[in-house]
Order: C-alpha cells, then sequence, then structure tokens
C-alpha cells in the first residue's frame, strides 16, 4: 500500500468516526434552544457591562459564554466521547500548522487587500492605537523605549506564537459544540455543503444580542446597523465553519479547531493597528477579516473547498 492509499483510508476511517453523531431532531432542538437562550442572558448581560465601560468584567462573561455549546451538548444527552478529544499529533502536523499560522496568513492578505483598495485609509503614525489605548499609556511605553513600531511587532508576534495556544481553550467549548455536534448533525440531515451554510449561519446568529446592543465586532454607528452587521458576521462565520471543519475533517481532533479559533481570536484585530480612526465606523469593509473585503482570501479558500467537497 502506497501512502497516497494509505492517507486515503485515514480520511475515510477518520470521516466514519465523525459521522458518529447522527441527526436527531429531538436532541438538535433542545440543543439549539439551550446554547442559544443560555448564551443569549450571558451577552445580554456582558453587553450592559460593556455599555458601563467595564470592558473587564465584558471580556470575562463573554469568555464563559463560550463554553455554552458544549454544556448544551451534554444537557441535550448527545453523545461527545468520540469527537476526538485526544490530542493526536502524528499524521497532523501538517493541519496543526496550518490551524496554527493558517489564520495569521489570510489575515494579512485580507488585510493587504483593503489597504490596496484604500490606500488612504493606512496609518503608520499610531493614530489607531493612541485612541484605543489613550496617549498616557503610549507615552509611558515610548518612556521605556518601546516606540509604537516596536509596540505593534510585539503585539503581532505574541498573537502569532502563544496567544492562539491561550484561546484555543476557550475556543474549545464553541467548537465540541458547532464542529463537534452541530456539523455532523446538520451535514447528515442537509447533506454536506447545505449542513456546513446553514450550521456556519446559525454559528452567527448566536453572536447577534452581544452584536446589537453592544456593538460587539462592528461598532454602533456604522451604515445599515444592526442588519449589515449581523447578516455579514454570518457569512464570515459560515467561511470560518467551512475552514474550520476541513481541518477537523483531516484530523478527527476537535482541537485542532479550535486551535485554528482560537488563532483567528488572537490574529484579528492586528490589522486595525494601522487604520485610520476616521474609518473604524466602517469595519464592515476590513481591514480585520470580518470586513466584506478583507475576507475575501479566506472565502475564496472556502469556495475551493466545497468545490472539492461537491466534486
Amino acid at each position: 500500500m502506497n501512502n497516497e492509499e494509505r492517507n486515503n483510508m485515514n480520511e475515510e476511517t477518520q470521516e466514519v468516526k465523525q459521522e458518529t453523531i447522527k441527526w436527531d431532531k429531538k436532541k438538535f432542538t433542545t440543543y439549539i434552544v439551550l446554547s442559544f437562550s443560555v448564551a443569549w442572558v450571558f451577552q445580554v448581560i456582558a453587553s450592559i457591562f460593556a455599555l458601563r465601560g467595564n470592558q473587564m468584567a465584558f471580556s470575562v462573561i463573554l469568555s464563559v459564554s463560550m463554553f455554552v455549546p458544549l454544556l448544551s451538548a451534554l444537557f441535550a444527552g448527545i453523545p461527545l466521547k468520540n469527537i476526538g478529544w485526544k490530542p493526536v499529533l502524528k499524521g497532523n502536523i501538517k493541519h496543526i500548522l496550518m490551524a496554527w499560522f493558517g489564520p495569521a496568513v489570510l489575515t494579512v492578505l485580507g488585510a493587504a487587500l483593503y489597504y490596496i483598495f484604500f490606500p488612504g485609509r493606512l496609518d503608520l503614525t499610531g493614530m489607531y492605537m493612541k485612541a484605543t489605548y489613550g496617549e498616557i499609556m503610549i507615552s509611558q511605553l515610548e518612556t521605556q523605549g518601546i516606540t509604537l513600531p516596536v509596540f505593534i511587532a510585539i503585539t503581532a508576534i505574541q498573537a502569532v506564537t502563544y496567544a492562539p495556544w491561550i484561546n484555543m481553550i476557550f475556543a474549545l467549548g464553541e467548537e465540541a459544540g458547532w464542529r463537534g455536534v452541530m456539523h455532523p448533525m446538520l451535514k447528515d440531515k442537509l447533506g454536506k455543503t447545505k449542513g456546513l451554510i446553514v450550521s456556519g449561519a446559525i454559528w452567527g446568529a448566536w453572536h447577534w444580542p452581544v452584536m446589537v446592543i453592544a456593538g460587539y465586532e462592528y461598532g454602533l454607528n456604522y451604515w445599515g446597523a444592526p442588519a449589515l452587521g449581523m447578516l455579514l458576521f454570518c457569512l464570515i462565520t459560515i467561511v470560518m465553519g467551512v475552514l474550520f471543519d476541513a481541518l477537523y475533517e483531516r484530523t478527527n481532533c476537535i482541537w485542532v479547531p479550535a486551535l485554528a479559533h482560537g488563532a483567528v481570536n488572537a490574529v484579528a484585530s492586528l490589522p486595525s493597528l494601522v487604520l485610520n480612526p476616521a474609518y473604524v465606523d466602517q469595519l464592515t469593509v476590513g481591514p480585520m477579516p470580518i470586513g466584506i473585503i478583507s475576507v475575501l482570501p479566506a472565502l475564496v479558500l472556502t469556495v475551493w473547498i466545497l468545490f472539492k467537497k461537491n466534486k
């Protein structure tokens, strides 16, 4: 047996393992109702803290809410033992590296595309960071010999190296629910392509309360708010869902899409560090990977993956 035949057999075996979670209308309904109702309560509470200026409480509550999909699956009686809890390095190194660094590559490509379209929005003077972190903090950094370019470089290195692994722990709660449970069920019910699209849209809608109330992702004052942001974010989560699912199918390890999810969360805001703050109310366009232009590289990759699945 040659290497290609062996790899094909491994992929077929992995897919069979994941398909052990079949469509169950009652359990799926219970899972979705719990996932949304409990998480939306957390999001409303977090949004109240955000509106009061308590960003620490906002971040902590949202981080806790990320475990709701996993817990909802358990309460719904959905078996989770076969979703790939055991980390497997052998044969998966390539996909682990993709999960680790792939989001950074796609983010850079998307940001580059955005700034090519809108070169006047690129700002290297640090205006965005001064507006975000405050003049006092920037001055303190400069007194320590940390200039704005150095600060950007440090932030980028942290976001690409260890931050994805820390974020992975929190992302695991969502990935166990979305990729481990929802994707297999909906792919079994609707077919692979439709299942991925519907599950991605559900994942996006799960974020709606915190988007509408606290301006999560796009702010509150952009054109078309809040409907445009709500719909656009569903497109973003469909794209991310397909990419994460591809990693999951090839590794049968839930930690791999969790790492990719953590990497996305770590690097997503980096392009905004060089954004002219006059355009912070136009994030639906870019430069972060949640914008319609900056998501194009990931969208192209997603279409290619879906085309291969159908073929």
